[in-house]
């Protein structure tokens, strides 16, 4: 078969062509560092990447839930804290009224400042998250706490909440992990009632200041259950961030693999593909045959 000199130079310029490719793909690799840019480059790459990266999101995700439930629980402990300084108040000034050196007048403003330690409870009992009631079970829109709308008591009852007496002793839950959900809310409406009612009787006189402190004793011991529950559900949570952040770094390892380039090979292959197109440049021009240019010059 007769070489041409077209077909030389066709060969030739597909070889050059097919080298500038490779040349333009390793110089893309060095400048993003990423194996694959496109889909085309290494399809099986670039799904594993999809998947990796994929994974990576949903823990992100979960880790930005965590600090929601963080919040939550975070602020329900605060906030039964504060309810118990409260009640040691109160222990402190029943201990001071059961005290039969304590006059009649003494007594009356014993009374108005527990009226004030039972305002602050209630306050306290409506706490928010953003814009959302903490102790109020699902109804986070609802304050626990509102005379205007469960009547005399303040607090929800079967008779004055008719739409769902239940939905204040609901579960809030968040996602945390893959099918893992987390209770956020503390169920405190009883706690809270009976510690209203506690102090209703103090001041309609139904109990004395003696009977008053082993009462404030009991409402206590369950408040104490009531955060310890609380203090059980952060330890979990800190056990799953760390969980999570484990998840991250695996993720994050898995996609770096599967996408980065190693710069020290790739810039080897650079070098050597450059030498690999200079010789090819040389070669071409040496196949090209001379035209009646280059001899008229």
């Amino acid at each position: 078969m007769r070489v041409t000199q077209s077909m030389l130079s066709n060969n030739m310029l597909r070889n050059l062509s097919t080298s500038y490719n490779k040349m333009g793909k390793l110089q893309d690799q060095i400048t993003t560092g990423k194996k694959v840019n496109r889909p085309s480059d290494d399809p099986v790459v670039a799904m594993k990447g999809i998947g990796y990266r994929t994974a990576l999101d949903k823990v992100e995700q979960f880790q930005r839930n965590i600090g929601e439930v963080n919040n939550w629980l975070d602020s329900s402990d605060d906030a039964l804290d504060k309810v118990g300084s409260a009640m040691h108040r109160a222990n402190e000034l029943a201990i001071q009224a059961a005290n039969g050196t304590t006059t009649p007048e003494d007594q009356e403003k014993i009374k108005a400042e527990l009226d004030q330690l039972r305002q602050h409870i209630q306050n306290i009992a409506n706490t928010k998250v953003g814009d959302k009631y903490i102790f109020s079970g699902t109804k986070t829109t609802t304050p626990l706490y509102d005379t205007t709308i469960h009547g005399v008591s303040g607090f929800p009852t079967t008779s004055a909440d008719l739409a769902n007496p239940t939905s204040f002793q609901k579960k809030v839950e968040i996602e945390v992990f893959d099918g893992i959900n987390m209770k956020v809310n503390t169920n405190a409406i009883d706690l809270f009632k009976n510690i209203d009612q506690m102090f209703q009787k103090i001041k309609d006189g139904t109990i004395d200041f003696g009977s008053a402190i082993g009462e404030i004793d009991d409402q206590m011991n369950d408040l104490l259950t009531t955060r310890a529950d609380i203090g059980a559900r952060q330890n979990r949570v800190e056990l799953m961030d760390d969980r999570l952040q484990s998840q991250s770094v695996i993720a994050t390892k898995q996609m770096s693999e599967n996408e980065d380039i190693d710069y020290e090979k790739a810039i080897t292959e650079m070098i050597t593909q450059e030498s690999v197109h200079r010789a090819a440049l040389s070669v071409g021009a040496r196949i090209i045959q001379p035209s009646l240019v280059d001899f008229l010059r």
